[in-house]
């Protein structure tokens, strides 16, 4: 795999260096990482190693080794064994390997491991968990709790029990008994298999293994043969099962994986219920929209073209990479990899597994084994399993001789050569029919054709497999199966795969898109709306621009109607519920986002409900948003702009539909107006005409707006004025909605318009205080608010260590807007483990201030701003850097309101004098004219509305 990963993975290979232990050697878990971290050092041409290691954090992957009890995936190493998509995650590829499934958890690890200089991983585990931080010890050591009886598989580390973080002694795979009698006094975990070193723990493994640090060489070429987990981890500790001065003198860690998750691929029946219990991770089905069921358990087919029949019954399969005609009968227990197209006629029994390893040239060997095989142990030895019996009766059964065969009695099952090579199309069923058979018919020709032929043993197979040709192969079977996943996405995976991979690999094809009227999408309202987005990334990548542009537009268009669609069917008729010389007048605060924003936008929220953290604040002591409401003699609806100096009449309904699309004047307020019942399309169709309503409602409405922010501050201005405006007109109009519904019909407002907004602007100016806003996915977000402690941000903004500083940049958010949510309708993968991570931050906010924590506060909000800056690269352009290059070891964190870009920063410091020379350095030279501090204080109401 090291010499094919160009051809098989060049975007990894282009990111990471690969080697292996050199031929004739083995290096053990301690040698081969040390040969890694050498070998990698000097392709880096840098001519320190020391120099290297400290150049950044290294991550290393022991990939697999021989791989005796997984013989299908030796060749390429379990790192890179293919793992099915999961029937409750979006964002999956159909090509996705147990490393892309491992990284996200070890770079997340990473993240947090400031001062360690390497990490080493096992690639044939899958972690999920939350990492909270990273001691500062030399060697830190995850791990995850567990029986005495699981522990017996795995390293265990026992743990001081007053300080759990203690390591006392490293034990590997102890008896269940010794694990009981050691846990009366401390703490046991089990090790899975992630280690950070500092770099004077790697320079301690190092000269384990042979280095000279002064010729930068190893004694004899090589590092020695050594083992990590079964020498050097013993050694570790207060209280070491081994003693060793130096390594005992390296300080150690032991970091529990919180809501830790342990899945092990080593062997057969590990893929097939490690597989199966990822599948089942979330077990509530009203989560899981459109699935496949789980009508056939245990069952995973993969990249491969399944013809043949199959039920319950036939549990344990692992099917990948293949072809399986209709003419196969299979039972249980089958692994079945890498088998060309055939029409073969071939039964398996029970526990049969069949492998088709592809060689140079057109060939390939034919690899037959039983599914709890370990590859070890002589082969004439009763004792050693082959095809599920003792290997010496395979042969016996065919009337063959060891010697005849050039085996030798005492030659392990791994080394033996066992398995024909065979052109392609010149093999036939029954040959391997013969193969696999527990009582062959004697068959002279088969037999010679089996002593004459070339063979391989399984470790041959392991070195020469041609992987380009099995990755090619693999492709095929994968691209024949898109549009038959496509046709029946309501019940496959295919829409929450990661779409923009998926159809860029749909468009090199060349393979029809499905047409629309052939697809049930069986009730689900938005699958079709991924399906627009899909269509289009396929027709533009084939040169079609204008059908593919049409494509993107209906996705907007579909999923505006599923927020608006509700309210044509609940018509609402406003009447006037004011005396002829009174005024209404609703006032709001800004808001300000701490964490949470972007996983409160649809189509995000409705597939995985949001999290936001969210203030409340007046500016300079007053709502910033105020709308005033009166009535007028003329039959008309008119709109004035305090803060613009603008004013405009409404007097026919398609005055009021002129809300649609961005930039027409006054949009917000035609929207509101409509939405309130003065639209045809939200009245069920009650009056003939504008004027007609009017004189019925008793005279016109005048609406005065004042809006006391810059535009594009990223205050969430434009959704709280539609908030404040639909509650004020609610309120003239005797509709009676509470702030929960005014923030549906915002959202509702902002499909109408086209930008396509969030709800948490709109919730974070209606609502007082500081708060966590949560929703369940289903298309219509109900929002659960929850109150944070007042006191934790007052006593903030009294001691001066929150601040509020207006950039005089602006930047409107549409345009960003559009292009997340085209990632967030293509189930970008990047876009939404980030948005995952942002929605995690939101509850991070809440707990830090219910905890009246400060500092995990400050890295809430520095977590917020990296999250933001990754999702998109715009949100500190060069000017807001200069801003903060100004204020560089004054401010503890910060972040720009909104969607970044410019607007108002909130700026927070460790204690009152740090704050006082962030004010002092920015008030004395302002990044421009505009620039300024602006006082905020937590809003204590919210949306407020009064009458004259």
């Amino acid at each position: 795999m090291c010499g094919s990963l160009p051809d098989c993975d060049p975007a990894l290979a282009a990111r990471c260096f690969a080697t292996f232990d050199p031929p004739g050697s083995q290096l053990g878990s301690g040698g081969g990482t040390a040969y890694l971290l050498e070998q990698a050092w000097r392709n880096s041409g840098t001519e320190s190693f020391s120099q290297w290691l400290e150049s950044g954090t290294k991550l290393l992957i022991h990939s697999g080794g021989e791989s005796r009890r997984l013989p299908a995936y030796a060749a390429t190493g379990k790192l890179f064994m293919p793992v099915p998509a999961l029937r409750w995650k979006y964002g999956q590829s159909l090509d996705q390997t147990l490393l892309d499934m491992q990284e996200p958890f070890l770079r997340r690890v990473l993240e947090k491991s400031a001062g360690k200089r390497m990490a080493v991983a096992s690639g044939d585990v899958l972690l999920e968990g939350v990492v909270e931080s990273i001691p500062d010890a030399d060697v830190v050591l995850l791990g995850m709790w567990t029986t005495p009886e699981q522990a017996s598989h795995f390293g265990v580390m026992f743990c001081d029990r007053t300080d759990p973080e203690q390591l006392v002694k490293f034990l590997q795979k102890p008896a269940p008994a010794r694990t009981r009698e050691l846990s009366r006094d401390y703490l046991f975990l089990i090790d899975v298999g992630v280690w950070l070193f500092s770099a004077r723990a790697v320079s301690c493994l190092l000269r384990r293994c042979g280095w000279d640090g002064d010729s930068q060489t190893f004694a004899g070429g090589l590092p020695s043969t050594y083992d990590l987990y079964g020498e050097w981890a013993l050694h570790l500790g207060s209280q070491p099962e081994k003693a060793d001065d130096e390594i005992a003198a390296l300080s150690v860690a032991v970091v529990p994986v919180a809501d830790g998750e342990f899945y092990h691929f080593g062997k057969n029946s590990d893929i097939i219920e490690s597989s199966y219990a990822l599948q089942n991770k979330v077990m509530d089905q009203t989560r899981l929209g459109a699935v496949p069921s789980l009508g056939q358990p245990r069952q995973f087919v993969l990249n491969s073209v399944f013809d043949a029949r199959r039920s319950e019954a036939n549990e344990q399969l692992w099917i990948e990479n293949s072809h399986i005609p209709e003419s196969w009968k299979l039972t249980r227990r089958h692994v079945i990899t890498g088998v060309p197209e055939n029409d073969w006629k071939l039964g398996l029994t029970d526990g049969q597994c069949l492998d088709a390893v592809p060689l140079g040239g057109t060939g390939f060997a034919i690899r037959f084994y039983g599914f709890d095989d370990a590859f070890r142990g002589p082969l004439g030895s009763e004792r050693t399993a082959w095809m599920g019996r003792p290997a010496s009766r395979w042969f016996e059964q065919r009337g063959i001789t060891l010697q005849e065969a050039g085996l030798a009695d005492g030659e392990d099952l791994q080394t033996a050569r066992l398995f024909p090579k065979i052109e392609n199309g010149a093999v036939s069923g029954e040959f391997i029919q013969w193969l696999l058979a527990d009582d062959p018919p004697k068959n002279e020709t088969f037999k010679n054709g089996w002593l004459e032929g070339e063979r391989f043993s399984a470790r041959e197979l392991g070195q020469q497999a041609d992987l380009v040709r099995l990755y090619a192969q693999r492709s095929r079977f994968s691209e024949k199966a898109l549009p038959v996943m496509a046709r029946h996405g309501a019940s496959s995976l295919f829409y929450k795969l990661d779409i923009s991979r998926t159809a860029d690999r749909y468009a090199r094809t060349g393979l029809p898109l499905v047409p629309e009227e052939e697809i049930n999408w069986r009730g689900d309202r938005l699958l079709p709306v991924h399906d627009q987005m899909f269509r289009s990334v396929v027709l533009k990548a084939r040169g079609q621009q204008e059908q593919a542009e049409a494509c993107r537009r209906k996705a907007f268009h579909l999923l505006g109607e599923l927020v608006v669609g509700p309210l044509h069917s609940q018509p609402v008729v406003p009447v006037c519920s004011v005396m002829e010389d009174q005024i209404v007048w609703a006032r709001s605060p800004a808001r300000i986002d701490i964490a949470g924003g972007w996983s409160d936008t649809p189509p995000y929220c409705l597939e995985h409900g949001g999290s936001v953290f969210n203030m409340a604040v007046n500016l300079n002591g007053q709502p910033p948003i105020q709308v005033f409401v009166r009535r007028t003699q003329e039959p008309s609806l008119v709109i004035r702009s305090i803060d613009l100096g603008l004013k405009e009449e409404l007097c026919t309904y398609e005055d009021v539909g002129g809300w649609r699309g961005i930039g027409s004047g006054f949009s917000i307020a035609r929207a509101a107006f409509a939405l309130v019942g003065f639209h045809p399309d939200f009245n069920g169709k009650r009056f003939n005409a504008l004027d007609e309503q009017l004189r019925h409602f008793g005279g016109g409405i005048e609406v005065s707006l004042l809006a006391a922010i810059p535009k594009g501050s990223g205050m969430g201005t434009s959704s709280i004025l539609a908030g404040t405006l639909i509650g004020g007109l609610a309120d003239f109009c005797g509709l009676g909605w509470d702030c929960m519904e005014i923030a549906r019909r915002v959202s509702a407002l902002e499909q109408m318009l086209g930008s396509g907004g969030g709800w948490q602007d709109q919730y974070g100016g209606l609502l007082p205080g500081a708060k966590y806003i949560e929703t369940l996915p289903g298309l219509r977000q109900d929002a659960v608010v929850r109150r944070a402690p007042g006191e934790f941000f007052d006593k903030a903004l009294q001691d001066g260590k929150m601040l509020l500083y207006y950039t005089g940049i602006t930047r409107v958010a549409h345009n960003l807007l559009g292009e997340i949510v085209q990632n967030m309708f293509l189930n970008h993968a990047g876009v939404l483990d980030l948005i995952r991570q942002i929605a995690g931050n939101g509850r991070r906010a809440f707990e830090s201030a219910q905890r009246d924590d400060w500092h995990g506060f400050i890295n809430v909000v520095r977590r917020s701003w990296d999250l933001n800056r990754a999702l998109d690269g715009g949100t500190n352009p060069p000017e807001v850097q200069a801003v903060i290059d100004r204020i560089e070891g004054d401010y503890a964190a910060l972040k720009l309101a909104g969607a970044g870009g410019g607007g108002y920063m909130l700026i927070l410091a460790e204690n009152r004098d740090r704050a006082s020379r962030i004010r002092q350095l920015l008030e004395e030279n302002p990044l421009n004219a505009r620039a300024r501090f602006v006082d905020i204080e937590l809003s204590k109401t919210g949306l407020q509305i009064s009458r004259s």
